[in-house]
């Protein structure tokens, strides 16, 4: 049986692009695994399992043709790591920020549980294993307010972390680390590859794949339909929650 890879980024277009560039990645480094990319509708809650039987029901139809061994998921898409759990998948989280900004996540559910004030009101010094002091007020946007729903979900996909098989992101030295390939890449260049699938909106959509040529189209008409700018501006905070964590 074939080989494959799953990827669910979130809907906002910057998530997509980066996952579908992470998908092309994949494809210099194997010759036969399989990228398939699910993509669900919008508007879509961050925080909501509402899509986890969709994820399910494609994760399950893949699986029928391919050993999946591993669903990556973008941040925002935490609530399908317990579908991953469930079908005993190997999951990680895709992570585009820095080690630093990784640390302080890493670090959050800790920070959270030691206080009992908003960080924006906190005025002190936090001390987050991997970075430099950082002045409570000059943490994330989205972590400033701990009564606001983006604080929530990112506190929430922060305790995930111990479910995880790994956290991937891009980095400097990604091929070799002191001259020794990594062991991952190991494997990944192990694995021949002949095409990346797209599964397209798992909601209202058609279920079939298409190629890796037809995905930037699908995109751009799934995040340019009269629905998708309808919904953007429902979704406004999930894209500010993003740009905080960059910042």
């Amino acid at each position: 049986m074939e080989e494959a890879i799953v990827l669910y980024p979130s809907p906002p277009i910057g998530h997509l692009i980066s996952m579908v560039e992470l998908g092309k990645l994949l494809l210099t480094h194997q010759p036969s695994l399989s990228v398939h990319i699910l993509i669900t509708s919008v508007p879509y809650n961050s925080g909501s399992t509402s899509t986890n039987p969709h994820v399910r029901e494609e994760l399950l139809s893949i699986s029928k043709n391919y050993t999946i061994h591993g669903l990556v998921v973008d941040f925002f898409c935490s609530a399908a790591l317990s579908v991953a759990k469930e079908l005993n998948i190997p999951a990680h989280y895709y992570f585009t920020s820095g080690a630093g900004v990784l640390s302080i996540f890493l670090y959050f559910p800790t920070i959270h549980n030691t206080t009992t004030k908003s960080l924006k009101d906190l005025k002190t010094l936090l001390h987050i294993p991997g970075v430099p002091p950082i002045p409570s007020t000059d943490m994330p946007v989205p972590l400033l307010e701990r009564e606001d729903k983006a604080y929530e979900y990112f506190k929430y996909s922060s305790c995930r972390f111990p479910e995880l098989s790994a956290t991937e992101g891009p980095k400097d030295d990604a091929v070799t680390r002191n001259g020794t390939t990594l062991e991952c890449l190991k494997w990944l260049d192990s694995q021949p590859v002949e095409e990346m699938k797209l599964a397209l909106p798992m909601k209202e959509s058609e279920s079939g794949f298409v190629s890796a040529t037809e995905v930037e189209e699908r995109v751009r008409g799934l995040m340019e339909s009269e629905e998708g700018q309808a919904d953007q501006g429902a979704n406004r905070w999930h894209e500010n929650c993003s740009q905080g964590c960059i910042e």
